[in-house]
């Protein structure tokens, strides 16, 4: 099993930010406890407070995965549902 690294940047609705802040930060603790998790960071732009970027560490791509089809993932996605402009995911392997 390789390592994984996910970039997910999350952009929420100019009316939305808070919610979405409020959102994310409930996933960190439980997240960084999940078996597999290396690293589970969360970033917002300094010029752009809509936008939102996790920088994570897993691994395997098997337990990010798990981790992805969790409860409180599920959790996130009801409770912001309507509230995200965009979401992008990018599955990056460490190369130096």
């Amino acid at each position: 099993m390789s390592k994984l690294t996910i970039v997910a940047n999350i952009h929420a609705n100019a009316d939305q930010i808070d919610l979405v802040k409020v959102e994310l930060l409930k996933l960190i603790p439980i997240t960084r406890a999940e078996e597999g998790c290396v690293a589970y960071d969360l970033h917002r732009d300094n010029d752009n407070p809509a936008h939102f970027t996790f920088f994570e560490n897993w691994q395997s791509r098997e337990l990010w995965q798990t981790h992805m089809n969790a409860p409180h993932i599920a959790a996130f996605m009801k409770a912001t549902d309507g509230a995200i402009a965009e979401f992008t995911l990018n599955e990056m392997t460490h190369i130096g």
